[in-house]
């Protein structure tokens, strides 16, 4: 069987990849498919995520063996099988490119091919240009630094009142305790 797979971008209006792939291939296969279509280098740990219809993420399969403790089995891309793991068209994967921004693909199983078979994966629709593989992280810092200190500025203002408060309309003279509403009668 052939899968027709197609990844699109949140990041990227216009990006769109469809890839096709034997069923019989593995995860590093169709990891090494995605690397080709979209120009990106082989140094980062990405990972797969088999997904609900919510792109809720379930299952992982990740490119090295990460030594998990739990009781879970670990997934690795160059033993998982495709055709083991997805069965229906609709399905859904997420295929993360860079771990660190947690920047990813959503990727849906479209078609499956019966009867058909291929010895190596092709991309056979690219339109528009990837995002880049790797966020600059001391431009993200310094825009981080720079929406901070804004939102400070603006709690500033909002969150310790305006110079319009005047400490004179305060009465702690007249707040007596026992107008406080007894706690116990609540219904928690």
């Amino acid at each position: 069987m052939i899968y027709k797979f197609r990844l699109l971008s949140d990041e990227v209006e216009d990006f769109r990849r469809d890839i096709e792939i034997d069923s019989d291939a593995t995860f590093y296969d169709l990891h090494k498919a995605i690397l080709a279509a979209t120009g990106y280098s082989d140094d980062q740990m990405t990972s797969f995520f088999l997904c609900d219809d919510r792109w809720e993420k379930e299952t992982e399969i990740t490119l090295e063996d990460m030594g998990s403790r739990s009781d879970e089995d670990n997934l690795i891309m160059r033993d998982t099988i495709i055709g083991d793991m997805l069965e229906e068209e609709k399905e859904r994967l997420i295929y993360v490119f860079d771990p660190l921004a947690d920047r990813v693909f959503f990727m849906e199983l479209s078609k499956i091919k019966y009867g058909e078979n291929i010895d190596e994966a092709r991309c056979t629709k690219s339109i528009g240009e990837a995002p880049v593989q790797l966020l600059d992280f001391d431009e993200i810092m310094k825009k981080s630094e720079a929406n901070a200190s804004s939102l400070i500025e603006d709690l500033d203002d909002d969150f310790y009142g305006s110079d319009s408060y005047n400490d004179d309309e305060f009465d702690a003279d007249g707040f007596d305790i026992n107008d406080i509403a007894d706690p116990s009668s609540y219904n928690y």
